[in-house]
């Protein structure tokens, strides 16, 4: 029994490398006590904003065998997606991670073909894949596998890469060799992403209140304006924000991603705040038809605009 989930968790490790994942580490599904204590504190604080999917399927959200019945195994696995590129001065600041191809599409493939294979090679096997699409915990997962620590800003660290990378879970029950899970922090006592928040959106270490983010602000929030309050601390973000993940110290190890779907689509990189407001949304769609941004839409996209021209005077 010992050698055959050692030999499966060989070949699983082994085509997630070939499938483009750039790393992939292993825990057993039990139910997070110690997280499940965290999301409460936090949710009663009411950090969520305006993200209610937060508070629903709490249970799920700490018990991975309550999404998928006997499950035995959580496979964390991250995909690199920092960029060579860099968007010329004039341009909107626009997060790294919208810069191609909406990330959801491109691990749900990779996914549902490591599940495929892990079918062929394996045998009968029940799964689910998951990328931000699902009441998972995937930053506490990843710890548990040992694939790096939570930061000072909430993202997850790792000394070989930084941050800028894609997390996706695969639960399963399968039966594998569990990796030793990430013990220590080393943030140290580095706190530049706390003293670089322009909003003072991380209150204390790795505890951050969606209601001062940037990136909440001009993501998820769906009220027609931005608060007022912020218009003079956007700094020209227009979708996302980098700035807690841009200043941290382990991100001098970013290296550019090799998934060619995230090569930048030339529109972020160049045009300028006036080419966005000038932008009809039969080019929008055209153009961001498969980013991310897509989600915010051309409505939301010209709100954040008139955000960052609060800056601008």
């Amino acid at each position: 029994m010992l050698l055959a989930a050692e030999q499966h968790t060989g070949l699983i490790k082994t085509e997630a490398q070939r499938l483009g994942f750039n790393s992939c580490g292993i825990a057993r599904a039990v139910q997070l006590d110690d997280d499940a204590l965290r999301l409460e504190q936090w949710l009663n604080k009411g950090h969520q904003a305006g993200m209610g999917y937060m508070e629903r399927n709490f249970d799920l959200r700490i018990d991975p065998r309550k999404l998928v019945p006997g499950a035995k195994s959580v496979i964390t696995l991250t995909l690199n997606y920092f960029p060579e590129e860099k968007q010329q001065p004039y341009a909107p600041k626009i997060a790294k991670y919208a810069w191609g191809t909406d990330y959801h599409f491109v691990i749900r493939d990779k996914l549902n073909q490591l599940l495929d294979f892990i079918k062929a090679n394996i045998g009968d096997v029940d799964g689910r894949g998951f990328v931000d699409s699902a009441p998972v915990l995937e930053r506490s997962w990843a710890v548990r596998s040992g694939l790096g620590w939570v930061g000072k800003n909430g993202n997850l660290l790792t000394r070989h890469s930084g941050s800028f990378f894609f997390i996706a879970t695969l639960i399963t029950d399968l039966s594998l060799i569990a990796d030793a899970p990430f013990g220590t922090s080393h943030c140290g006592t580095c706190t530049r992403c706390i003293d670089a928040c322009p909003t003072d959106a991380i209150i204390s270490p790795a505890e951050v209140d969606a209601n001062k983010c940037i990136s909440y602000l001009t993501i998820e929030l769906k009220d027609a304006l931005i608060p007022g309050e912020f218009h003079n601390k956007m700094e020209g973000w227009m979708f996302g924000c980098d700035i807690c993940q841009d200043v941290c110290p382990w991100n001098r190890f970013s290296k550019p991603t090799s998934e060619l779907h995230f090569t930048p689509i030339p529109e972020i990189l160049d045009l300028s705040l006036k080419q966005w407001e000038d932008m009809e949304e039969e080019a929008f769609n055209k153009a961001f038809k498969s980013s991310p941004l897509k989600r915010a839409k051309l409505k939301g996209i010209l709100r954040n605009a008139m955000a960052v021209k609060g800056l601008q005077g």
